[in-house]
């Protein structure tokens, strides 16, 4: 039997990451929103304000919550396996912000704890989900052009130079480029690769003494098919890789050419410690506010990324793909989305209510996440890592 619809969805974490996913949630009629914790008081207010939920002390007690039926966690990365397994332990579908967790026996605990529950686990959201990249991916599985045979990712942002918690700024705490954004890059490649990554070999860059973690990265990845992909970014705030992207930003909205150096110089003219800056910006902080409205100027992207199949070329883009053929290109407009980030609604509603597994599932994140471990490790070893977790697209 179908569970009731709406789907009543508790939050555990209400910064940045559940701002981005809001509108969303908003507006699909499938769910609703009733209750959720956060440490920072004013958010929880701000949540009862606009929708009626009920607040908790902790996730423990949004756990019992018998009123929820699915929780999205986005609490810190190092508490994403406890809260997760907590959640499906009291019989919740759980949606865990990438990354999965911050080790591979945490995703195994965490699987587990899905399997026993007999409830859905989805990973995300992550860029692989942008219609964009699955339209792209259903263009490789329809055999049309022939086996993908290699793939290039590259992205340049100021992730490091945006206001930051300590740990986020600590790589063993979860901090760095790694853990937040080569999971986004990773996703992408293995989607569109099959998922099955035999090898990575990596570097990786930490320059900056004042912010102490990785801030970049470059990585070869081996499919077992012989395919082969380079992921690249850098979050060091100097060129915008946008600019490759119709200036178009990383959640679908226009850039201006004023918006060239604006993490930095927030941070060099803040007048509170950075975590406090953050805290303040995020849901229901003193200089929070709601999301202007607007139509999006494309889709959400993760930078330019290009697949090379047999018989053609496929670089998705914010508006749709072009598609470079033999003895022509062509491009296949993608309708936009008024707002970012449904696909990964979409596949919440359609696993717990309509009964379709998820592409995203704890195998699936636990797969990418070996292979952004990877990134790390192979960089301090200077040599390929073999992987071992891998599974395939689930198509």
């Amino acid at each position: 039997m179908k569970p009731a619809l709406p789907l009543r969805l508790g939050v555990a974490g209400l910064g940045r990451a559940f701002t981005l996913l809001l509108p969303a949630l908003e507006r699909d009629p499938r769910i609703r929103l009733v209750a959720a914790t956060d440490p920072q008081s004013s958010a929880v207010a701000q949540f009862e304000r606009d929708f009626g939920g009920r607040p908790h002390a902790d996730v423990t007690s949004l756990c019992a919550d018998p009123e929820v039926d699915a929780i999205y966690i986005a609490t810190p990365h190092s508490l994403h396996a406890e809260h997760a397994c907590a959640a499906l332990a009291a019989g919740k579908h759980v949606v865990v912000e990438k990354p999965m967790a911050l080790r591979l026996d945490e995703c195994d605990a965490m699987v587990a704890a899905a399997e026993a529950a007999q409830r859905h686990l989805i990973i995300g959201p992550s860029h692989s989900f942008d219609a964009p990249i699955a339209r792209t991916r259903a263009l490789i599985a329809s055999g049309v052009f022939g086996r993908v045979r290699m793939l290039q990712a590259m992205y340049a942002t100021d992730y490091l130079y945006r206001p930051r918690r300590p740990e986020e700024l600590s790589t063993p705490e979860g901090g760095g480029v790694i853990f937040s954004q080569a999971v986004h890059q990773i996703d992408i490649v293995r989607l569109l690769g099959g998922g099955l990554v035999s090898s990575v070999d990596a570097s990786t860059g930490a320059w900056d003494p004042q912010r102490p973690t990785e801030g970049a990265y470059s990585a070869l990845l081996r499919f077992r098919d012989g395919a082969f992909a380079s992921a690249s970014y850098t979050g060091y705030a100097h060129y915008d890789g946008d600019e490759l992207m119709e200036n178009i930003g990383e959640m679908g909205m226009p850039k201006s050419a004023t918006d060239y150096g604006i993490a930095r110089r927030r941070l060099r003219d803040a007048t509170m410690a950075e975590d406090a800056l953050k805290a303040a910006r995020n849901y229901g902080g003193k200089t929070w506010s709601p999301a202007a409205a607007g139509e999006p100027a494309g889709h959400p992207h993760f930078g330019f990324v290009l697949a090379s199949c047999d018989r053609a070329d496929l670089r998705p883009t914010p508006a749709g793909i072009w598609i470079y053929e033999d003895a022509q290109r062509r491009f296949e407009p993608i309708p936009l989305d008024p707002v970012p980030r449904g696909e990964l609604v979409s596949e919440l509603a359609g696993a717990v209510i309509d009964g379709v597994p998820p592409r995203h599932d704890g195998a699936w994140g636990r797969a990418t996440l070996e292979a952004t471990l990877a990134i790390l490790e192979a960089s301090t070893a200077q040599g390929p890592v073999t992987l071992r977790r891998q599974v395939a697209v689930r198509d």
